[in-house]
């Protein structure tokens, strides 16, 4: 099928199946006796969207899918419901952690993990952040990979991991110091993985962001105590833990940018019919000059941050991610930014009702919030491009 012919099938499929059942989602979610257990209705939707071949659309070209920039346009239908990527298999972190496999696992490593994360098996979880150190620099992490014999011992604490209190999540890729002498502190860390149901390993507690705890996958504090696996389960071999994680999140990064976007206009739309649908003082909220006034600037904002994703994503196609990591910056510092500005505005034309679960908006404020510390802060992407625009306006 062209994009164009996967992009109508995917409206189609959000129109039918979706949308509708966006209520009915949560009501099930709720009735779980566990938050982070699994949700019917998903597992419903997830062999619907097998059945008609939209699954795995993230899939890179190389491994037999479609460009950066043609997936764009499907991350944004899937990010308008913050729930909806993971009936396509196209959630985070498990995109991201599905091309460490398939870059850089070994065959048996593969068999294990990859093919039942392709299929929506299983579920995984990527371990960096950590409560002790600023994970912002990631050669700071302090978890311990020590070798002993044929095994690895795992000591540390991660937090902020996303998917690790679903019960359906059965591998976590750990990144730690397993050489923390080296003069080079790049070549310090590596990363290793962990089955969740290893002797050890204790999911602490589930984490809030502004009070949502984004059951059913969430985001917790994990502790590795003792951890042992064998030596077998090191990914791409000692000292190579940062290249890896270079190579994982600058497509990521993209990605959550994309779902921003479609955040982004699903509360813009809303916002305008909602203006049409309320008065206030005897005249209806479109005919408002700030009313119309937010409207407008929030779809240039949207247009703008949109171009600059598509841009981006071209790039990568064009020279890959590590050749195009100026713009990946700038997509990353200026997309959650723009979503939370246009959804804060959607927010207020919705008056009281735009803060509750009423609407989509008060949940797309917090991911567009995290976003800005998630895959690096916006400080960090904001340095590391100043240092690059000033090397090259300069040299």
């Amino acid at each position: 099928m062209s994009t164009q012919q996967i992009t109508e099938q995917l409206q189609n499929f959000m129109d039918k199946h979706i949308y509708p059942n966006e209520t009915l989602y949560h009501e099930q979610l709720n009735a779980l006796p566990d938050r982070f257990g699994t949700v019917p209705l998903m597992e419903e939707l997830k062999a619907k969207a097998k059945e008609v071949g939209l699954w795995n659309l993230w899939l890179p070209k190389e491994f037999g899918g479609m460009s950066n920039e043609d997936y764009c346009g499907l991350a944004e239908i899937m990010g308008r419901v913050l729930w909806a990527p993971e009936v396509f298999n196209c959630n985070a972190p498990d995109t991201g952690n599905m091309e460490v496999f398939l870059k850089y696992a070994t065959e048996k490593q593969k068999a294990e993990w990859l093919e039942p994360l392709l299929e929506g098996e299983i579920r995984s979880s990527y371990c960096m952040t950590e409560p002790d150190v600023a994970s912002s620099d990631a050669t700071n992490v302090q978890t311990a990979i020590t070798r002993e014999g044929d095994e690895y011992v795992i000591n540390g604490r991660k937090w902020f991991i996303t998917n690790a209190p679903y019960e359906r999540t059965k591998i976590f890729i750990v990144m730690g110091k397993s050489d923390p002498e080296n003069h080079n502190r790049h070549l310090q860390q590596s990363q290793i993985l962990v089955p969740k149901n290893t002797p050890g390993v204790e999911v602490i507690r589930p984490l809030t962001t502004l009070g949502y705890d984004d059951a059913p996958l969430g985001h917790a504090e994990v502790v590795f105590d003792n951890v042992r696996v064998p030596e077998e389960n090191i990914l791409l071999g000692e000292g190579r833990g940062f290249e890896v994680a270079q190579g994982r999140l600058g497509p990521g990064r993209i990605h959550h940018c994309m779902r921003l976007i479609g955040s982004a206009q699903r509360a813009l739309e809303f916002a305008c019919k909602r203006s049409v649908a309320r008065e206030t003082f005897g005249r209806k909220l479109s005919e408002h000059q700030s009313v119309l006034e937010d409207i407008a600037v929030s779809f240039s904002e949207i247009e703008q941050a949109r171009l600059l994703t598509l841009k981006t994503a071209r790039r990568m196609d064009e020279v890959g991610a590590k050749d195009a990591r100026d713009l990946i910056a700038a997509s990353k510092i200026t997309v959650p930014l723009m979503a939370q500005r246009v959804i804060d505005r959607c927010m207020q034309i919705h008056g009281a009702g735009g803060l509750t679960g009423d609407y989509p908006m008060a949940e797309a404020f917090n991911y567009a919030r995290w976003c800005r510390q998630a895959d690096g802060p916006d400080q960090v992407h904001m340095m590391a491009l100043g240092r690059q625009l000033v090397k090259r306006y300069t040299a």
